[in-house]
């Protein structure tokens, strides 16, 4: 009797453990590639003088702002979440100013097909999860599906920075058909995030 009751605990106890490990490992935050600027083509599929044009203009922004955008390709998201992306490289690599929480991530995994603006506490006002939402589906989405990354992210980042100067007007490359016919192919658009 005393042995079923040793075997009972030690599989519970080892039950316990790998629901711990589990939980741990799902808490991890992915790796994340080093902050080399305000243009991080980890993925390598800017051409280069749209990642030194876009670097020219985020300094250039931010020395007049002191917010900080920054642009991130990703190779693929490792199985993570793409908002798990985000909350990771906001904070590793410390993103807006320390007590402002003024910056923005413009997040773009082409090999899995999403992207998303990740904003700081610190712009939400000026930068609100609908204006991100409707820069991606108005200015990004139609020009990657129409095969320009580099226009796509471009249009994304001059969207971001009106929006942050309060400017932004959609574009009128999205029309009602496109939503349409994007969210019969199964893309959403209640979040920040659209799948490509």
């Amino acid at each position: 009797r005393s042995g079923r009751i040793a075997g009972w605990a030690l599989w519970h106890m080892l039950v316990l453990l790998a629901i711990v490990l589990t939980f741990a490992e799902a808490r991890a935050d992915p790796p994340i590639p080093a902050l080399t600027g305000r243009v991080v083509d980890a993925a390598h599929v800017l051409s280069a003088s749209t990642a030194d044009s876009l670097a020219t203009k985020l300094q250039a922004y931010e020395a007049s702002t002191t917010n900080q955008v920054v642009v991130v390709t990703l190779p693929d998201l490792k199985g993570y979440p793409i908002e798990d992306w985000g909350l990771a490289l906001g904070r590793g690599w410390g993103i807006g100013q320390k007590g402002k929480d003024n910056g923005v991530l413009l997040i773009i995994a082409p090999n899995d097909h999403q992207l998303r603006i990740e904003v700081g506490y610190g712009l939400e006002g000026q930068l609100p999860d609908a204006t991100a939402d409707k820069i991606i589906r108005s200015e990004i989405v139609p020009r990657l599906k129409g095969g320009d990354l580099n226009g796509g992210v471009t249009a994304g980042v001059d969207a971001i920075l009106s929006a942050l100067g309060g400017n932004y007007t959609p574009s009128a490359i999205e029309t009602t058909g496109q939503m349409l016919r994007a969210r019969a192919r199964g893309f959403h658009d209640g979040d920040v995030e659209i799948e490509l």
